[in-house]
């Protein structure tokens, strides 16, 4: 556990991003930030003076070249990474896919993507996305 010396003085605000089509939604594997390896949402950091829906558009499209619709918001979790030191309310939008072709802008940040059903993810999975599957969150019942 941190002490409190070594926490930041404020948690930041995430925006994590449902895109679903055909059943399914899109994920990616995480790479050179905190969390790599872990299989998350599109999103990010929401910027300042920017809606939470403006966010989710932005990213998507940054980082995966894709157009999103239907976009509606849903549920938040408050995640701590205690090994990173990092805490994090993460909102969560539920999108729709509109067209584009998935690919990744950012290799950088990105090593994989793909489509999953809901519940059948692959390993390991990212701490915000984790704690909301434990909540019963269904981005198909929005």
């Amino acid at each position: 556990m941190l002490n409190d010396n070594e926490l930041p003085s404020r948690p930041k605000v995430g925006v994590g991003v449902f895109i679903r089509k055909d059943g399914k939604i899109l994920m990616q594997k995480r790479r050179g930030h905190h969390a790599e390896g872990t299989w998350s949402l599109s999103g990010g950091h929401l910027e300042f003076g920017e809606s939470i829906e403006a966010c989710a558009i932005r990213e998507v499209k940054e980082e995966l070249d894709i157009q999103i619709t239907n976009l509606k918001i849903g549920p938040f979790t408050n995640d701590i990474f205690e090994k990173e030191g990092k805490h994090y309310v993460t909102f969560f939008v539920v999108s729709d896919y509109l067209g584009g072709e998935e690919k990744i802008n950012e290799p950088e940040n990105t090593s994989e993507i793909g489509w999953f059903e809901w519940g059948d993810f692959p390993s390991p999975l990212f701490l915000s996305v984790e704690n909301l599957y434990k909540t019963g969150f269904d981005p198909f019942s929005v």
